[in-house]
């Protein structure tokens, strides 16, 4: 029996990149709600005291970056002086220019907004279809975030992280081998304390007694004292966490980042398609495992190239699995736009806790409609 292990971490709402992910997210969404056309890369870095959002935005609407900036991180609970970072007190400085018009002539006319390769993946692992160490940490730092809203744990701060490592045998997810937990926190709690609460109301709540026993190990705090975090402890930009946004490191990675990038960018939407593909591929059982790239020209619409690997366990040739979807699927960005319809106000929503595995209103790409079609198409 072959052993292995692996591990992927999440981070909290309050973490300093997530912090910059959900501010980009919600002035997209903002422009998406008055003016679908807008064109959207927005990035922003924060640190102590002070907020900077930058980018290029073409769009025939107003919206107010400051106030948005502010919402945004008392959304996410830096609403006191002593965090070193708060919504009242924050400077924020802009430094906005429209799109370049070099690259607009190639997505005005329905071609891709710049080059790259975007990856989709699915795995029959979880009921998400994704792998078991990225949606455990996903769901280790919800439930942080929760007890923390919800004044379960009133000595919780906004910043948090998570990691976990799954053991797998054979291939296959057998036991949960460590659970790490930093959770920022009021100077005047116990650590004791803390981590007593922490076991007790978040980790025992998440994690299966299935996938633990006296082997795991499990670090709360580890250093014992964190409570400077945040802007105040660490710098965030925008697109710092692409493996915390994808699947933990489980599957490749295209390089580019989701948040603060309007669905024009093939970065996001395309990699929001593969998903959907790599899902209702898995979903047909046409495979076990799914994992599907995307690459894409400036200004050309349709994919350069797509290839699917199912490492050993499809029921079919990738070739076949190729042929099939280039046959059901338009992979033109605007194609891609229409089918999973992207162009609304969901983005802020999936710039923390990740963007797959995520079956919620708004997540279209996570839909498993075209496994049925899939199967047709093939034979099956």
């Amino acid at each position: 029996m072959r052993k292995s292990f692996f591990t992927s971490e999440s981070v909290t709402e309050g973490h300093p990149d997530k912090l910059c992910d959900q501010i980009s997210d919600a002035i997209l969404d903002r422009i998406m709600l008055k003016d679908t056309n807008g064109r959207v890369a927005c990035e922003t870095l924060v640190t102590r005291g002070l907020c900077i959002v930058s980018g290029e935005i073409t769009t025939d609407c107003y919206v107010d970056v400051q106030q948005i900036v502010r919402n945004t991180v008392k959304e996410c609970g830096y609403t006191n002086s002593k965090y070193g970072f708060d919504f009242e007190t924050c400077a924020i400085m802009t430094s906005i220019q429209e799109q370049s018009s070099d690259i607009a002539i190639g997505v005005n006319i329905g071609g891709a907004g710049d080059q790259g390769t975007m990856i989709g993946y699915a795995i029959r692992e979880t009921p998400e279809l994704m792998p078991l160490p990225i949606m455990l940490a996903h769901k280790l730092v919800r439930k942080l975030s929760e007890v923390r809203k919800n004044k379960i744990l009133r000595y919780l701060r906004p910043d948090g992280k998570s990691q976990v490592t799954v053991e797998y045998r054979d291939g296959k997810p057998f036991r949960v081998d460590a659970i790490l937990i930093s959770a920022q926190h009021d100077p005047n709690v116990k650590e004791e304390e803390l981590r007593t609460d922490v076991l007790d109301k978040v980790i025992k709540e998440v994690v299966s007694d299935k996938l633990l026993d006296q082997n795991t190990k499990i670090l709360i705090n580890p250093t014992g004292r964190f409570v400077i975090g945040g802007p105040q402890g660490d710098t965030g930009v925008t697109g710092r966490k692409i493996m915390v946004d994808t699947y933990g490191g489980f599957a490749h990675h295209g390089g580019g980042c989701f948040s603060g990038k309007d669905p024009s960018k093939v970065d996001r939407s395309a990699s929001y398609m593969a998903r959907y593909i790599a899902k209702n591929i898995v979903e047909a059982n046409l495979a076990q495992r799914c994992e599907i790239q995307l690459s894409y020209a400036i200004g050309v619409a349709e994919p350069v190239s797509v290839d699917i690997q199912t490492f050993r366990t499809g029921k079919v040739s990738e070739e076949k699995l190729v042929k099939a979807v280039k046959k059901s699927f338009d992979l033109t960005p605007s194609g891609i736009i229409d089918y999973l319809s992207l162009l609304k106000p969901i983005y802020k929503r999936t710039a923390c806790f990740g963007h797959f595995g995520r079956e919620e209103e708004g997540f279209t790409w996570e839909s498993t409609d075209q496994a049925n079609n899939l199967k047709k198409e093939i034979g099956k």
